[in-house]
């Protein structure tokens, strides 16, 4: 039987990573009675300055110790099915933290250029990361010093196990 996955986004719109800040821009938490895999995550930039230094991105996992999804975050209400057997989606997920999540481990940190910057990850099958009930990933941005203020866009592919 097919995998049940999900697409979820930093829907409301871009998350602004203004110079020198930590930010936590997506994130998605398994509830007690299923945990998640991550099969993939995109993350882009939309800066114009090319002599901006590159941003670090940290796709973590997390143990949602403080602020989870909806806690200091804006909720995402709408989490898109892409394929399985239809299910709730049965977990919850944020964007544009205010307050920064606890408890993060970096599972890969990745240094993007601002200035038009993507990447578009896909994790093969069977290397997935997958996380313990009611834990979940994130992806946290943290920009350098010296740069023009950009807009994150994010987005993961998730399914239940």
């Amino acid at each position: 039987m097919p995998r049940s996955i999900y697409a979820l986004s930093n829907q409301g719109g871009a998350t602004s990573c203004a110079q020198n800040t930590t930010k936590t821009v997506l994130g998605v938490k398994s509830h007690a009675n299923s945990g998640l895999l991550l099969l993939g995550f995109t993350i882009g930039f939309d800066g114009v300055t090319a002599a901006d230094k590159v941003i670090e991105v940290d796709i973590c996992y997390s143990t949602w110790a403080t602020n989870s999804p909806g806690t200091s975050s804006t909720s995402i209400s709408t989490i898109l099915q892409q394929g399985g057997r239809v299910l709730t989606a049965g977990f919850t997920a944020g964007y544009t933290w205010t307050a920064e999540p606890t408890a993060l481990s970096v599972l890969w940190p990745l240094y993007i250029d601002p200035n038009k910057g993507e990447f578009i990850y896909d994790y093969p099958l069977g290397d997935e990361p997958d996380c313990a009930l009611a834990e979940g990933f994130a992806i946290r941005v943290i920009t350098p010093a010296t740069m023009t203020t950009v807009n994150c866009y994010a987005s993961m592919k998730v399914c239940r196990n």
